[in-house]
């Protein structure tokens, strides 16, 4: 059920993600978990769990959280940082295909900027076998409105475009609906009731984060662009110069949950 492009694309990423990528909002979370009626002691499952930005904050809540994902690296991250906060979560090395109908029962699942990597439409038979009948699937992701405020992220598309994007499987699909647009899967799954969350943020952001969140990304990983990365980081920063010759930038990101559930 896993991407052929997904294989240890974030070996080497672990440091750049857990510092430069957007965090998911205590609000967001909320919400979230306010609309599933969820309580302390209920099962959910962070499946690509990353470094856990997802697990330790519902393991925070009370959560039973069983985290899983096939890149060791991002593991041993998560599991360091669940330990540090003395948190009890079940850590497992598997991914998406390696779910069976014997896991679970989950009341919720949730899948942070990873479903894009999946077999979508199996991980969701298979997710229908092992979510509780009043559970749901809960799929997150971020944008970045076209604002004046957000012209250096549309450098950096630029850019990563020129260096290898558009030869992505998963980004090749945007012609199809691109790799971000759940609704398709969702509706041709057993999870077709679908509520959107979201919440907006505007923060300051440095060039060096730029570079880092650049870095901490599966096309433009140091990993991925091999020889290439020195001119990458280069061309970058000089594009990032016209804009702003000081460095400072300011970011307004959308933070996204899609929480899907089956018909009443």
């Amino acid at each position: 059920m896993t991407h052929p492009d997904s294989s240890r694309r974030f070996r080497n990423t672990v440091d750049a993600y857990r510092q430069y990528r957007l965090d998911y909002p205590p609000r967001l979370l909320d919400r979230l978990v306010a609309l599933m009626g969820l309580k302390p002691g209920d099962a959910v499952l962070d499946l690509g769990c990353g470094p856990g930005n997802l697990a330790i904050p519902l393991a925070q809540a009370g959560m039973a959280v069983t985290a899983l994902d096939p890149e060791p690296q991002m593991l041993e991250a998560a599991q360091a940082m669940a330990a540090s906060a003395g948190l009890k979560i079940a850590f497992a090395r598997r991914g998406s295909g390696d779910l069976t109908a014997t896991d679970g029962p989950f009341r919720l699942v949730v899948i942070g900027r990873a479903f894009h990597w999946m077999d979508r439409a199996a991980t969701l038979d298979m997710l229908d076998r092992i979510v509780t009948p009043d559970g749901g699937v809960a799929l997150f992701h971020d944008a970045h409105p076209p604002l004046d405020e957000n012209a250096w992220y549309k450098v950096f598309g630029k850019l990563s475009e020129k260096y290898g994007r558009a030869r992505m499987a998963h980004v090749k699909e945007r012609g199809a609906g691109g790799h971000r647009r759940y609704e398709p899967f969702l509706f041709a799954s057993a999870f077709s009731r679908i509520d959107g969350l979201s919440v907006i943020i505007r923060q300051p952001l440095s060039e060096d984060a730029v570079i880092g969140r650049a870095f901490s990304t599966s096309v433009c990983a140091r990993d991925a662009l091999g020889a290439r990365a020195g001119d990458f980081e280069r061309e970058l920063r000089a594009a990032l110069r016209e804009l702003s010759p000081d460095g400072r930038f300011t970011e307004v990101a959308e933070l996204v949950a899609v929480l899907a559930r089956r018909p009443a």
